[in-house]
């Protein structure tokens, strides 16, 4: 008798038996940060002022005696074309002088002299 008091027991256990949950965490939980909102700037659009045919020109000359910075430059463009040159003293005391021009057609082109000074 005893031992089907214990099988109907484990019976009825196993019958019942149920996933044993956890409960949510105990954190503590703090409130939610505001959100202020922030107006973007006004950004005023400017009218692009175009110039299908730009012109400039400009040049300069620096000779410094207490530093020995001996240098010039010189450039003008019109339109898509742009020619200039640029010279400055090498160490060794010649003068390099760059004369360049750029335009559509014919790209970038550069020529390069040394000169003895004088």
């Amino acid at each position: 008798m005893a031992f089907k008091f214990a099988v109907f027991a484990a019976i009825v256990a196993v019958a019942n038996a149920v996933a044993i949950g956890y409960p949510a965490p105990l954190g503590a939980y703090h409130a939610p940060l505001g959100v202020a909102k922030i107006a973007a700037p006004v950004v005023a659009k400017v009218a692009d002022d175009y110039d299908p045919n730009p012109q400039y020109s400009y040049s300069y000359h620096i000779a410094d005696a207490l530093t020995g910075d001996n240098k010039e430059q010189q450039e003008s463009r019109s339109g898509d074309s742009v020619t200039g040159s640029y010279s400055l003293v090498e160490p060794d005391g010649t003068r390099r002088v760059v004369e360049y021009t750029a335009d559509p057609v014919n790209g970038f082109n550069a020529v390069v002299h040394r000169e003895p000074l004088a």
